[in-house]
């Protein structure tokens, strides 16, 4: 199954000039979906995670099924005052302006395996922001995995772990 032919392209969203590949069209087709997380789930399995941890929002679309799939438990990275609790927060700098992800302070225990997981990875700001929040309250990442990655945009390089993705568009 080709799982593009279930990304819809949307020119000029959210703003003028940018090719916006929507999820919602796979997420609305069982077959597609289930597809792409018994893939995502294979390439997981590698990584032996302990843990998966999905990023804000559509990020949780894909890493709560994955920890299903793969019978491991699920935490969230959110934006700011998002979490209740007790958080740990890491705030990273964006091509005009900040922004703050946060994780619950007793979320991840010391040592644990966290594959980290987002529905897209363009200029991997975010993602690596992820990651060093992650290694901050003591978990190994041993790999991050995306549905789409957007090569263009070379966002895998600002990232120190291995990355994983579905699909690759080059423009």
């Amino acid at each position: 199954m080709d799982l593009k032919d279930h990304i819809r392209s949307i020119p000029d969203f959210p703003k003028p000039g940018i090719l916006f590949y929507d999820i919602s069209t796979l997420l609305a087709h069982g077959k597609a979906w289930h597809h792409a997380i018994e893939q995502m789930a294979d390439i997981a399995r590698r990584y032996k995670p302990d843990v998966i941890a999905g990023i804000e929002s559509r990020g949780f679309l894909l890493a709560a099924p994955l920890a299903l799939a793969l019978g491991t438990g699920f935490i969230m990275l959110r934006k700011k005052g998002k979490l209740p609790g007790i958080t740990v927060r890491h705030t990273y700098a964006l091509e005009y302006g900040t922004d703050t992800i946060e994780i619950q302070a007793d979320a991840v225990k010391k040592g644990a395996r966290v594959l980290l997981v987002d529905d897209l990875l363009a200029t991997g700001g975010t993602m690596a922001a992820a990651v060093t929040l992650l290694e901050q309250v003591g978990a190994v990442v041993p790999a991050a995995g995306c549905l789409i990655e957007l090569t263009f945009l070379e966002g895998r390089k600002k990232l120190s772990v291995p990355v994983e993705t579905l699909l690759q568009y080059d423009s």
